[in-house]
Parts: C-alpha cells; structure tokens; sequence
C-alpha cells in the first residue's frame, strides 16, 4: 500500500500508531484512482490508526475528509480542521484513525502557474501560498461541490468518453481555487480585473478552446466573436496584451502539454512529435524552445515524467 501511494504521490513515511487496530489479516488498505490528469483525484484509507509524513510537496495537495477522524499538521502547525491544503515546498504531516477514508486532491504546480500567467500577463515568481483550511460554506464551499461534481464525472466515466470536457473541468477547478480560496496572490488577481473581459473577447477565447483542434483563422475567430477582425485584435491588444493567433498557439500549447503529460502518466501513446504535430507545431525545434520557456522543462523531460 504504501509503494502504490508514493508512485502517485510522493515518498512518505508511514508508521502504525496503534497495533490494536491491525487485525490478524493486517493493514485492510483502500486505494482507489478516480482520475489522473492535470487535477487527480484519489480516496485513500489504512484500516488502521497510521501516521503519514509525505515531507516536502512538490505540487498542490487538498485533503477532503470523508469518514474517521484525524489531525493535520503543515509546517509543524496544527490544523483546526482535516479539511485542509497544501502547496509545493510545505511539509505536511497527517495522524489518522483506522476508519478514516479521506479524498485526496492534487493539483499540479505548473497548472496553478500558468492560470496565474494568463490572468497577471506574467509567469510569477514561485507558487502562490494558500490558507491552509478549507471552509465547508461560501464559495470554497461551491469550490468543494465542484469537485464532488468531477468526482462523479470520473466515476461514471464521462471525463475518458470526453476529453474535451475534462480539459474544461480541470480549468474550471483550477481557476476556481484561484477565485475562492485565500492566497498570497489574491490581491494581485483582483487589481487585474480577476480574468473579467469583454464579452466579445470571452466569445473569441471559448471558440479558440473549443475549436483548438481545427484550422482556425483570424476571420473565424471574428465570427464567432460577433466584431471585426480588427476590433478582435484590438480587444486582445487590450485587453490581454496578445493577438488572436498568439493567444490561440498558447491554447495548443497547454493542449500539448497536456497529451504529453497523459502519455508519461500511461493514459496515452505517442511521441512529442506526435504530439506537436497534432496540435500544429511543424517547426519541433521552435516548439521544445517556446514549451520550456512556458513549462521550465523540455517536451522530453515531460514525456519520461513518472505518474
């Protein structure tokens, strides 16, 4: 049990606190992936009273209580609550009760960053800080529902029939902590507008996600938009500091980033060729370079990423 959670997750301790609440059968683990993706989702329990000390994280972690009891403690804090986060670079411990099953949520650093690239124009300089409790109401309430919401959808497999609906979920998670969680990046995103535009521009941004995978001009762009090509280009010169077909590679390029992390996590085939001709990067060298620019690592160093 404890392999198959580091190879998900990260390297952890785990130490039995209590031998009365092993039986003669030993630890009854659960283990259970709902979904593997940019947002992944899992329900863990130990069947025993257990300590867990994953140590420094490198992506973000939430923690949704489901049945039992427990502690959490972030950076040597005591939590008030086990409904909790945390975020790259915190150490997280966690004591839990033998009938705890718990959701464990994690959202990959990189996924955070880049919504906060799109929305601040620019890539920030580390990982936003999270309050480390969740509230049950208001709009992390809502969050929380959401999630509930993609639970359901994973286990009746909608999300594999529907690619392009998972990739919209996962966004709307995303973007979606950003918004209702407190951070140390909150008040940033709020002189910026929060992500507010005009909605001729939010018409043009949907047709380019929606429509990613097919020819795409300029003029359909305007279409779709209802307004002229050049009022569309200067919407984006405006208000997003692009141009329609910038902002349109951008999305192919999350798209392809996203395959490829599909593929290192075994839920694809394919090579990083395949991949960028896919998505319409015929000039591989000008593709690795604009991708590490954008990711930190290389289209390769993607690919040989373990789950």
């Amino acid at each position: 049990m404890q392999a198959a959670v580091s190879r998900h997750f990260t390297t952890h301790r785990l130490r039995i606190l209590n031998d009365r609440s092993v039986n003669s059968l030993g630890l009854q683990a659960s283990f259970r992936c709902l979904r593997q993706g940019t947002v992944s989702m899992y329900e863990i329990g130990y069947g025993a009273s257990v300590a867990i000390e994953p140590g420094e994280l490198p992506d973000f972690y939430v923690q949704v209580p489901l049945a039992g009891s427990g502690s959490v403690a972030i950076d040597g804090r005591q939590l008030r609550s086990t409904l909790s986060m945390a975020g790259p670079g915190q150490r997280l411990s966690m004591a839990w009760s033998a009938d705890t099953l718990a959701r464990v949520v994690i959202i990959r650093r990189e996924a955070i960053e880049q919504a906060l690239a799109a929305r601040l124009g620019e890539v920030p300089s580390g990982p936003p800080r999270f309050e480390s409790v969740l509230a049950g109401d208001g709009a992390t309430g809502a969050w929380l529902r959401g999630l509930a919401g993609f639970a359901d959808w994973a286990g009746a497999g909608l999300l594999d029939r529907s690619p392009l609906g998972q990739g919209h979920y996962e966004q709307l998670l995303v973007h979606g902590l950003l918004d209702a969680q407190p951070h140390s990046l909150a008040d940033a995103l709020s002189d910026r507008g929060a992500g507010i535009l005009p909605s001729a521009l939010r018409r043009a941004t949907a047709y380019c996600a929606e429509h990613a995978h097919e020819p795409i001009s300029v003029a359909d762009m305007a279409r779709a938009a209802r307004v002229s090509p050049q009022s569309l280009r200067a919407g984006f010169r405006t208000h997003l500091q692009t141009t329609p077909l910038a902002h349109l590679r951008r999305v192919r390029l999350d798209l392809a980033h996203r395959d490829l992390q599909a593929i290192a996590d075994g839920r694809g085939t394919g090579t990083v060729t395949d991949v960028a001709l896919r998505w319409g990067f015929t000039h591989l060298g000008r593709f690795a370079q604009t991708y590490r620019h954008c990711y930190g690592v290389t289209p390769s160093q993607t690919l040989r990423r373990s789950a």
